[in-house]
């Protein structure tokens, strides 16, 4: 969701519109297709909305329909045209970007700066509760946006000079070059000289003076057992690749993506239908690689092979995001770590206790519509397994625990919003003490669709038997 607000105006932050979308087809839709392959289109006259459509096709034709998380990835952050990756700003018009009302979604920290508080004043209570320590601390936050959680989490740092003066070093994880372009002018500067190193890009932050350091993946940031990382994901396992698998006849069958025949478009806009997508999913007619394994992988998916035409969602970064994290605070054979210390808040919307189903949405324009339209300039995103994500990183590490995930609205509540946010209105204008108000009224609504219910908060934290709740999940700063 990423933030419609991924409601649209409601929220992904929802992307704020929570991703359910009508529009999004879905794998039981997709059942009219269910040939082993699609027909290769070799029709070289055809226009494409994109020239990642075209190349889609392409590789389409050569190779046969390709799995969803294939789709997905190349219309993110594939090179030609990948909706973060392809130089999307300056396309459309030019200076366009993906957030904000001139964009396509907004995001909880563009809807109040309470919000990154919140989360920065998280972050000092761990810093707290891990007996403060003096040097050695990380933040972490992949998938940083054009920054503004990172700016507002280190300005409310900045208020406590021990905590500042003990961070080493920020890294900002992101793949796209115009967002890290983004980031580094609000967070250093424009004109901020810059060095490279085989980590990544280097520069110096403006709140404390502290190095930022720029890589496209978190895998570039050596894992050190001295440090203590402190990693923020806000609504960015909502938008890695997901799998989906249908259950048929007692086996696994991988949903794959294929272009939609000119015929069938020409059809359905004849007939006055809804006109069709560029693209389609179709089901694979035999197993894949993906489904002999990915459905094994834990007995949450096992047990729902034997429930004919189920539908299950696998996302196979998100696990491998989350073991990392995991790696990261509390060890691992490979990376012993024998004082664990750290902390990973994830904040995106899903689901808690079920595995998601059916729940790919494409977000432009603060509008839901087809995630299988104009690849390249639809956001895409999808629930985030939030078991999954828990059962991951305690099977990388037995040095850390989990708690969570609880809904954004009283994570936010129990990290003192209301007061805040009192305190903000205070004095100001009218029009602005009102918007301030709204803003953080929409950020806990828990209505049907509303962000405080359908965000939530999930924290992985160094094992201590159950001694000690965070702040935010029923817990208190431990001095």
């Amino acid at each position: 969701m990423r933030r419609l607000t991924r409601a649209s105006p409601a929220p992904r932050g929802p992307r704020c519109l929570a991703r359910t979308a009508a529009g999004s087809p879905s794998p039981h839709s997709a059942r009219r297709s269910f040939a082993a392959t699609a027909p290769r289109c070799t029709d070289q006259r055809r226009k494409w909305t994109t020239p990642l459509a075209k190349q889609l096709s392409e590789a389409i034709s050569t190779t046969g329909p390709v799995p969803l998380a294939s789709y997905m990835r190349m219309c993110l952050t594939g090179d030609v045209g990948g909706y973060y990756s392809g130089a999307l700003l300056g396309r459309e018009g030019g200076g366009r970007d993906q957030f904000g009302a001139k964009g396509d979604f907004v995001t909880s920290p563009e809807i109040s700066q309470v919000f990154g508080e919140l989360v920065g004043l998280w972050l000092v209570a761990e810093w707290i509760s891990q007996a403060r320590p003096s040097r050695g601390v990380q933040l972490i936050e992949v998938g940083p946006g054009r920054g503004t959680l990172m700016d507002d989490m280190l300005r409310t740092i900045s208020r406590f000079p021990a905590m500042a003066a003990a961070i080493d070093s920020v890294f900002m994880v992101e793949a796209s070059p115009d967002l890290r372009e983004a980031q580094k002018t609000l967070l250093c500067g424009p004109d901020a000289p810059c060095t490279e190193s085989r980590v990544g890009r280097h520069s110096t932050g403006k709140r404390l003076g502290t190095p930022i350091v720029w890589t496209e993946t978190i895998k570039s940031i050596p894992i050190e057992a001295d440090k203590m990382p402190l990693i923020v994901a806000h609504e960015f396992f909502d938008a890695l690749p997901i799998h989906t698998f249908h259950s048929l006849a007692l086996e696994w069958r991988e949903m794959m993506v294929s272009p939609t025949s000119p015929a069938a478009i020409d059809s359905a806009s004849k007939s006055g239908a809804e006109p069709l997508a560029e693209f389609q999913l179709i089901l694979s007619s035999g197993t894949t690689r993906h489904s002999r394994y990915l459905p094994e992988s834990s007995p949450r998916y096992r047990k729902l092979k034997q429930t004919p035409d189920a539908v299950i969602e696998i996302c196979p970064d998100a696990s491998l995001h989350a073991a990392d994290f995991a790696t990261r605070i509390g060890g691992s054979p490979k990376h012993p770590k024998p004082d664990a210390k750290g902390a990973a808040l994830v904040l995106d919307y899903g689901t808690a206790d079920t595995v998601p189903v059916n729940s790919l949405r494409g977000i432009r324009h603060h509008r839901l519509v087809s995630p299988f339209s104009s690849p390249g300039l639809v956001d895409l995103s999808a629930d985030v397994d939030f078991t999954a994500i828990a059962e991951s990183a305690t099977r990388a590490s037995r040095g850390v625990e989990v708690h969570g995930p609880v809904p954004q609205a009283d994570f936010l509540e129990l990290m003192g919003i209301r007061e805040r946010t009192k305190m903000l209105t205070q004095g100001a204008e009218t029009g602005a003490a009102e918007n301030i108000d709204k803003a953080w009224r929409r950020l806990v609504d828990r209505g049907p669709n509303g962000m405080g219910k359908v965000y939530k908060a999930l924290a992985i934290l160094p094992e201590n038997d159950g001694r000690r709740r965070p702040v935010g999940f029923g817990g208190d700063v431990r001095v």
